[in-house]
């Protein structure tokens, strides 16, 4: 299993798979290639589909000299290994090629090629939360131990750091007002809804503070503004809301949330190894189903539940969130992308109450349902799978009613 960096990446929105990803794979070859003349890129599948409205054009072109580079777009061309492909080629002065490479943005920022995983730094013994449980409680160990224990050094200031650029893409949302970036003219939310919650008392008020949080990532990540993938830029924003809004009600220590930040990275990187965050391989199920299951065990863990009760709260958030499809109006990580980031982090807090109110103890466990999680995107057909060509893409001529 990999670090859990690999589930909190730094960057830029809107999309860790489609601008993320495919950026660092064009950096890679453009350093290994600086002698080429000009260069081509080819996208394939859900990076040629949905890549003009998450700004994949714009991502890899910025790596290369100004029209240095031609980009072919193939959205109805899938290759096997997995749907946002694109094959980069390196061409001297004859027009000749003299280079080439394919790589494969499997989201979160990820990439991998034909041959090598490129990122690859299996640092855990573990394969599921199962062989996890039973290591912790042999040896009396909560998951946020887990973490230090395997993790470089380092980890805790790496994990200070995404909560640094989490609170601040938190407060930056809630600042900025205005439409956000795109044919939809969708207008950010997060700051009326803050205004709105002050108006109101108890769960009410409580709740509308988590939506605004939420909104205000989101709003963010799809303007283009630095965020963390946690573990997609399109699924940003229930971490960051469900910690800010714990920290503000409850006073809960930088330590506390930083632990429960560990917590969550494994839960992600769990579901990363066993299934998919790639909303373009799962559907939406990986990666806001993945995003609530971990806020839902980063919550239960802050507020003292045991490592089952945290394991039943990650399996309750991605359990409903089954057959989530990707369908994002326009290629645009906006509708739905970003109200499903205010209602997964409402779930969060909703799993966290059911999962203490009981000793931990279910049918269903969270390997089984990281599996089924699995089956089922493979089930999904591509139209449902951020290829913009099924379910509520088809309203994009009338999201001006949105």
């Amino acid at each position: 299993m990999e670090s859990i960096k690999s589930i909190y990446r730094i960057g830029n929105g809107p999309s860790s798979s489609h601008t993320m990803g495919p950026k660092k794979a064009a950096k890679q070859f453009f350093e290994q290639n600086q002698k080429a003349k000009t260069f081509r890129a080819t996208l394939f599948g859900s990076l040629a589909a949905t890549g003009k409205g998450h700004l994949t054009d714009v991502a890899i072109a910025s790596v290369f000299p100004e029209g240095a580079l031609e980009i072919i777009w193939k959205p109805k061309e899938f290759k096997k290994r997995h749907p946002n492909a694109v094959s980069f080629e390196a061409l001297n002065e004859n027009g000749d090629v003299i280079n080439e490479w394919t790589a494969y943005s499997i989201g979160g920022g990820a990439i991998v090629d034909e041959h090598t995983k490129l990122e690859e730094s299996h640092i855990y013994p573990f394969k599921n939360m199962d062989e996890v449980l039973r290591y912790c409680n042999r040896n009396g160990l909560h998951l946020w131990e887990v973490v230090e224990a395997y993790e470089d050094d380092d980890i805790w200031d790496y994990l200070r750091k995404v909560w640094d650029i989490m609170v601040a893409s938190v407060e930056r949302g809630l600042e900025n007002e205005g439409v956000l970036p795109s044919h939809l003219k969708l207008p950010r939310k997060a700051a009326s809804y803050l205004i709105k919650a002050k108006a109101y008392i108890g769960s009410m008020r409580k709740r509308a503070e988590v939506f605004a949080y939420a909104l205000a990532v989101s709003e963010e990540n799809a303007a283009g503004g630095k965020i963390v993938t946690a573990p997609t830029c399109g699924s940003a924003g229930v971490m960051p809301s469900v910690l800010y809004y714990l920290r503000s009600q409850h006073n809960f220590s930088e330590v506390k949330i930083l632990r429960a930040l560990a917590t969550a990275g494994l839960v992600g990187a769990i579901v990363k190894m066993n299934a998919s965050i790639s909303g373009a391989e799962v559907g939406c199920q990986g990666e806001i189903g993945t995003a609530c299951a971990m806020g839902s065990a980063a919550t239960t863990q802050l507020f003292g539940g045991t490592i089952f009760q945290v394991e039943n709260s990650a399996e309750m958030g991605l359990e409903h969130h089954l057959g989530l499809t990707c369908d994002p109006v326009g290629g645009l990580v906006q509708i739905p992308c970003i109200e499903r980031n205010a209602f997964a982090a409402a779930r969060a807090l909703n799993h966290n109450a059911f999962a203490m109110l009981n000793d931990g103890r279910h049918r269903i466990s969270f390997d089984k349902i990281v599996q089924t999680m699995k089956q089922t995107g493979h089930d999904l057909p591509n139209i449902y799978k951020e290829t913009s060509t099924g379910g509520l893409a088809l309203f994009s001529g009338m999201a001006d009613d949105e």
